[in-house]
């Protein structure tokens, strides 16, 4: 079966980014396919582990359109895990109960990071890319489809602390001590995701997000040194065009606030926000150079559906009514113990917000 490589029949997501104007504000959620959905718990119980679930794309094509079955989404992102690109570098990625991910053979010798290589996405992530094109064909032209990865500092965190850290010791021990080994890591993993990202465009994927989940741990000259001139060297490299139509780029770096007007230089199309600084700000700071993702506090979705229809309405009023290039979005991903008629409440309040004259027709 051929991919439909006409723009999506709603493609306002794909508008906000390119600050088209659109008839209404598009809306994805980070982490859509998750625990919260009885449902993806099912699938995942069937696949046998959450590393399976990746690495079956029959079963991830099912678990990325599950939260598009429940709800009027404008995106579908494909279910993976940033951590499919170390896995396939070599340090043998698995996941414990209770603590999360973890590699077998962290990078605390200087022989092996000097020996890590940037995989070829064909060989070792066929499986994402399958995919992909499996999602692709599944949405039948009806939303968008999101590939992503992990910032290469986000995925040097993983690689050096063998998991998820509270205080980042081992990596930024070597950030401090041993710059030239963790610069290394990084442009490797910068070649490694450039790839990564191409493929997944080749496969299908209509616009792409990087995930900076830890760059906001660092102090501001570290930022700009071992995580945004990555980034900037990736979105270099995207393809960015794929049969005659844009293919934008989102950067998210949670706990970037400080750094908006910087990352708006680096040439994305789009910056995600998390939910600590007000959305209106950060458009009067970058002004029209980039869209802006975001940016509703996660935990709003514990509130009554009268209440998160009000706080929906308060990021959308701050960013304007009227204006073009917002997509709305979490300012992180969905909690596992949101009620699932929680967000069906939110998306609704999106939808039915009036955005005002200036592009209510268009």
């Amino acid at each position: 079966m051929e991919i439909n490589v006409t723009r999506p029949c709603n493609d306002s997501f794909l508008r906000a980014l390119l600050k088209e104007p659109s008839a209404r504000t598009p809306i994805w959620l980070m982490r859509q396919a998750g625990r919260y959905l009885p449902e993806y718990c099912e699938t995942r119980k069937r696949a046998g582990s959450f590393l399976q679930l990746c690495k079956n794309p029959a079963l991830a094509c099912e678990v990325t359109l599950q939260p598009l079955a429940r709800y009027d989404l404008d995106a579908a992102i494909v279910f993976s895990d940033i951590l499919t690109v170390p896995d396939a570098m070599g340090l043998g990625l698995f996941f414990t109960d209770g603590e999360g991910p973890r590699f077998e053979r962290p990078l605390r010798e200087e022989w092996a990071i000097r020996g890590l290589s940037p995989p070829d996405p064909w060989d070792h992530l066929r499986y994402v890319m399958d995919a992909v094109a499996e999602v692709r064909r599944a949405l039948n032209n009806s939303v968008p489809l999101i590939g992503f990865s992990g910032s290469p500092y986000t995925l040097a965190c993983y690689m050096v602390e063998g998991g998820a850290s509270s205080d980042y010791r081992r990596i930024k021990g070597m950030l401090y001590e041993r710059p030239d080994l963790l610069h290394h890591i990084l442009s490797v993993t910068a070649d490694a995701v450039s790839a990564y990202l191409n493929a997944q465009i080749e496969s299908g994927a209509q616009a792409v997000m990087i995930f900076d989940s830890w760059g906001g741990s660092l102090s501001p000259a570290a930022y700009e040194e071992f995580s945004l001139q990555y980034m900037q060297r990736i979105i270099g490299k995207l393809v960015r065009e794929k049969d005659g139509e844009r293919v934008p780029s989102i950067v998210f770096t949670k706990g970037g606030g400080l750094w908006l007007e910087s990352i708006a230089d680096i040439g994305c199309d789009a910056i995600g926000l998390d939910w600590t600084i007000d959305i209106g700000e950060a458009r009067r700071r970058v002004g029209h150079r980039v869209a802006l993702q975001g940016n509703l506090d996660p935990a709003v979705l514990f509130a009554s559906p009268d209440k998160i229809a009000a706080e929906a309405s308060r990021v959308l009023d701050s960013y304007g009514p009227g204006q073009s290039g917002h997509v709305f979005n979490l300012g992180h991903g969905i909690s596992q113990f949101t009620p699932p008629e929680n967000v069906a409440a939110l998306v609704a309040a999106v939808h039915q917000y009036r955005r005002g004259p200036a592009e209510s027709s268009a």
